[in-house]
């Protein structure tokens, strides 16, 4: 922690405030895996897209197909198999169905972004740390998914574990997720510092650890030659209202099917040619 020692105390207070508190939104009911539908229309898009030729946004792609879902259409060609791993982001904390949450929301960005079918699936813990991801969640992973997206570490900055720790807990994640898929994703921890549930000094020092473990994360992640997503501080264009769930603490429907689009967006070159592959 870098704040000056008067201000310590105070993170320490806030923190003890917080953990008797923020009543954090449960992991919400539903099936936590999926397909994803596009239609010829959206396919022609992706299409003209990886040319460089299209018009439409990927949020106005999405929102067109947002309802094209079919867990059992035997008619879809093809899919891209999409897997996260991961923490209360992962299963859609803060809202109310998990058809509303990260991954679905992925999904269909990657289904509108190269035009074809996503079968998503998604294993995650509320609380869980990358140590939790690397020993109890990705053994849970029996397939061999096309991508295999990592997503945990606001956790381990809230347990105030170590950058050491945290260096040999997703250096390992890391290698055990490539055994299982090549082309593997790590996303940042989210925007915690942002949370109005927390004290200001207690977000400084949050938004302090949160840079440090995100240029942690780059650098390994340009050692295992494997994407590095940073959404620690992508702006979605969302007010503090429209941003945060009813906890103040997890990410609102909106937010999660922008976060969703923003992590498609950071890895697209990556994607059409992982979508080329697959």
């Amino acid at each position: 922690m870098s704040l000056p020692l008067w201000e310590r105390p105070i993170a320490i207070a806030e923190a003890l405030v917080a953990k008797h508190t923020v009543k954090l939104a449960p992991e919400p009911a539903g099936e936590r895996e999926g397909l994803v539908i596009v239609s010829h229309a959206v396919q022609s898009d992706a299409v003209q897209a990886q040319s460089g030729s299209a018009s439409d946004s990927v949020t106005d792609v999405f929102a067109s197909s947002r309802d094209s879902v079919d867990r059992s259409d035997p008619s879809a060609t093809s899919p891209i198999t999409l897997v996260t791993v991961g923490d209360s982001l992962t299963v859609g904390c803060g809202v109310a169905s998990q058809s509303e949450g990260l991954t679905p929301s992925m999904a269909h960005a990657l289904a509108a972004k190269v035009g074809r079918p996503v079968r998503w699936a998604t294993h995650g813990k509320l609380g869980a740390t990358m140590r939790r991801v690397r020993f109890r969640l990705l053994p849970e992973v029996t397939e061999s998914p096309d991508l295999l997206v990592l997503c945990a570490g606001s956790n381990d900055l809230m347990a105030r574990r170590s950058m050491k720790e945290w260096r040999a807990d997703l250096t390992a994640a890391i290698d055990e997720a490539k055994a299982l898929c090549p082309h593997v994703v790590v996303i940042s921890s989210g925007q915690v510092y942002r949370s109005p549930a927390l004290g200001r000094t207690l977000r400084k020092a949050i938004l302090d650890m949160t840079d440090a473990q995100t240029a942690v994360s780059r650098e390994i992640c340009a050692a295992k030659q494997v994407t590095f997503v940073d959404m620690t501080h992508y702006d979605t264009g969302l007010t503090d209202a429209e941003f945060w769930a009813d906890d103040d603490f997890h990410p609102s429907k909106r937010c999660y099917q922008l976060l969703a689009n923003g992590v498609i967006e950071q890895s697209a070159p990556d994607l059409l040619d992982f979508a080329k592959q697959a």
